[in-house]
């Protein structure tokens, strides 16, 4: 049986010196820097695992005890610390129920921003709804008055059908090009001020 020693004279030491070599000591100047040593520190053996904290859990008072078995009489006999033992009950029992009107007002305060977010959204998909209805209005328009005045130059200029179908032509570009300029605002515009 061998036995490995870890003392700073045993055998092995001169390897485990050889791994901690004496670093210089640095004094962080900033947060940039602090975090920058730290870094350089992992990295100096990348195959440690790194401890990573987990999320602390919000802080619950003890549950009710399901069987009480100190409970005190109201006899004449009981004792000069029972009022101590009374006491810490009445201060852990305030403290859970304190904990639970918390619990409930947050709850409350949650559910009143649900709300509040559903009757924002609404109003803006409300207002996104109108405008596309009033562009959808002007585009209706537009085109409508292209069309009489078409009909107007066709009524006038009966004679000189080469000349139509030219500026015909550069009608049907100029209604392609304003189709293509059609405003992209179609997603609900989100309203947070609304309350």
């Amino acid at each position: 049986v061998s036995s490995v020693s870890l003392s700073p004279h045993g055998p092995h030491s001169a390897a485990l010196l050889a791994l901690r070599e004496p670093q210089p000591l640095v004094i962080p100047r900033s947060a940039a820097e602090e975090q920058r040593l730290r870094l350089e520190r992992l990295m100096r053996n990348p195959e440690k695992t790194v401890p990573i904290p987990e999320k602390l859990n919000e802080w619950a008072p003890r549950p009710p005890p399901e069987f009480v078995r100190d409970v005190m009489g109201s006899s004449a006999g009981a004792g000069s610390g029972e009022f101590h033992v009374y006491r810490h009950l009445r201060r852990r029992e305030y403290q859970r129920q304190d904990f639970m009107d918390a619990m409930a007002e947050k709850q409350r305060l949650d559910e009143e921003f649900q709300k509040k977010l559903e009757r924002n959204k609404m109003i803006a998909e409300e207002q996104t709804a109108k405008r596309r209805r009033k562009r959808q209005k002007l585009k209706e328009k537009k085109l409508q008055a292209k069309k009489n005045k078409l009909e107007q130059k066709k009524q006038e200029k009966e004679p000189g059908q080469s000349q139509e179908q030219g500026s015909s032509e550069d009608d049907e570009e100029d209604s392609k090009e304003e189709e293509e300029k059609e405003d992209d605002a179609e997603e609900p515009s989100f309203v947070m001020g609304r309350g």
